[in-house]
């Protein structure tokens, strides 16, 4: 009896874990899919190996140093890109790889200190603990507040960025906002889905919500739904085939995705007829 509650509160852990963080990535996920920023998605997602090394190298709380870190290089992104010396991709390959091997090699030569690399690089949701749940869900909150502050001007700018700006639309305090949220919603995921699948997490159910939803905010809700499921999915699959538990959980979010997609193409032939 205690060992089935243990793993009860274990698995419950888990699944509230997984649940406040894709309720914070579905909306951000949405602006990412819209204004295609999946590889400055991925290039905050690097520098959360750095931030983990900092961490380490500092003697701070690793989810402070991960933080601190992916806002850093959200502000450094969004300043360079404004001057437009570089190409936005060039400039996101070169922060993206030097933060990612500024970090292995920081944590390579620390002496006494050992770092599952793999728990970092993939997820463990199985591994969340009250004080990550604290993290995730104060840090989903603060996100979805900041983003709810942002929304319009940041939907205007996406869909069309030059009358937005006609507007007097800030255009450099919105998007820097939405990324400085980005990098925390990043920081926060980074436990569930780990460091190379968290862009997947961001993009899969919103993809999948833009095959039905009729407008933002219902595409914005229906991704958050999504990546519920995908997480309750991935997690019973985890557990009943002994697969790594972030792998799991994207593999679930594309199943759906899939699911949606099959589903739309065959509905569209009825609709015609």
């Amino acid at each position: 009896m205690p060992g089935a509650f243990l793993l009860d509160d274990f698995l419950l852990r888990a699944l509230l874990g997984g649940v406040g963080v894709a309720m914070a990535v579905g909306p951000l996920g949405c602006f990412v899919v819209w204004r295609r920023m999946a590889y400055f998605g991925d290039t905050l997602a690097h520098s959360a190996l750095l931030g983990v090394a900092l961490g380490f190298l500092l003697a701070i709380d690793l989810t402070v140093g991960i933080v601190a870190t992916c806002v850093a290089l959200a502000v450094v992104i969004v300043l360079m890109q404004e001057q437009r010396r570089w190409s936005t991709d060039t400039l996101l390959g070169l922060l993206s790889h030097s933060a990612l091997a500024i970090g292995l090699v920081i944590i390579s030569v620390m002496d006494g200190v050992r770092i599952d690399l793999m728990g970092y690089l993939f997820g463990d949701i199985l591994a969340v603990g009250r004080a990550d749940l604290a993290w995730i869900w104060s840090g989903g909150v603060v996100v979805l507040a900041g983003l709810a502050a942002v929304w319009r001007p940041l939907l205007a700018l996406t869909v069309h960025d030059e009358l937005a700006r006609a507007e007097g639309i800030p255009s450099l305090a919105v998007r820097l906002t939405f990324t400085l949220l980005l990098a925390v919603v990043i920081a926060i995921a980074m436990k569930i889905v780990g460091i190379l699948l968290i862009t997947s997490l961001l993009i899969i159910p919103a993809a999948a919500a833009r095959r039905f939803a009729t407008t933002p905010e219902g595409m914005a809700v229906a991704a958050s739904i999504i990546g519920s499921l995908a997480v309750a999915a991935g997690l019973w699959g985890s557990l009943n085939f002994d697969t790594p538990s972030g792998p799991s959980v994207v593999v679930a979010a594309l199943l759906i995705f899939v699911a949606v997609q099959a589903a739309g193409a065959l509905l569209r032939p009825a609709r015609g007829a």
